[in-house]
């Protein structure tokens, strides 16, 4: 049988309609993260200022200071500020424009479903920098400038370059977020059906050590850093087993049920 022109351009219709759609949710984004970088820029002496506050407190009072060695260094660095903040301001935009490009073609079930997971991330997220900001990040400052002294009739002073505790502030932010975003990744892959409560439990020594090795590359080389993150990603990891153990219980209930529901209709149903 020969497929029709006619039938190739109606079959190709639904294609470009979805082309054309993406299209124009990408250049949403693209304007919304535009727009939040020309406000973070005009912002960035107040941004930057909030992120070296950690590095300020840890030095004591009026001796700390951050340097830069190249001339073109600062100028970049506002950039980097400025991208990073807008990044984080325009993410509910991003992230509803993605929502409504999906949705429409997923099922009622399947959206209810995917909508909590949506909620979490940025709440997870978030958390997981405020631990980095306001906890790990000061007890780390301290650690590292506790070197500050003299040693062998030389004064041995902290200059922290610009660039280099941007990079830092950034590391630890990102790596604790996205490090809180474990209970999200494990519950979809349960929910998808890849992993299974049982199998998590019986890799609960094999899911520790990879949380200590990534802790450990995630974190600067410091002890405290990387506990600071592993301990909370091994609740994490316990508390998504508590969850995944809620969902599959109710989820085995509700089969029991349709199969129960299933087998009275065709027992009540009249012989023909």
């Amino acid at each position: 049988m020969v497929l029709k022109l006619k039938d190739l351009d109606e079959s190709q219709a639904p294609l470009l309609d979805h082309l054309i759609e993406l299209r124009g949710r990408l250049m949403k984004c693209v304007l919304a993260l535009a727009v939040t970088f020309a406000i973070s820029f005009y912002f960035v002496d107040d941004i930057f200022g909030f992120l070296i506050r950690p590095l300020t407190d840890a030095f004591p009072p009026g001796e700390g200071r951050l340097i830069y060695t190249r001339l073109y260094e600062a100028f970049f660095v506002d950039i980097k500020v400025a991208l990073f903040s807008a990044f984080f301001l325009s993410f509910p935009i991003i992230s509803n424009q993605l929502w409504a490009f999906v949705a429409p073609g997923l099922y009622a079930r399947e959206k209810k479903a995917f909508l909590p997971f949506l909620i979490a991330t940025p709440v997870l997220f978030t958390a997981g920098a405020a631990l980095a900001y306001y906890m790990v990040m000061p007890t780390a400052f301290h650690f590292f400038l506790g070197f500050q002294g003299s040693r062998g009739g030389l004064s041995v002073e902290a200059l922290p370059g610009t660039a280099d505790y941007l990079t830092l502030v950034m590391q630890f932010i990102l790596a604790f977020g996205i490090s809180f975003l474990l209970p999200v990744l494990l519950l979809l892959l349960n929910r998808a059906g890849i992993v299974s409560r049982a199998q998590l439990a019986g890799a609960r020594r094999y899911v520790i050590v990879a949380i200590f090795i990534v802790a450990a590359v995630a974190t600067p080389p410091d002890v405290v850093s990387q506990l600071m993150l592993a301990i909370p990603l091994i609740l994490l990891f316990e508390g998504s087993m508590l969850v995944m153990r809620f969902t599959e219980g109710r989820d085995a209930k509700e089969q029991a049920a349709e199969e129960s529901g299933t087998a009275v209709a065709v027992m009540e149903k009249p012989a023909e």
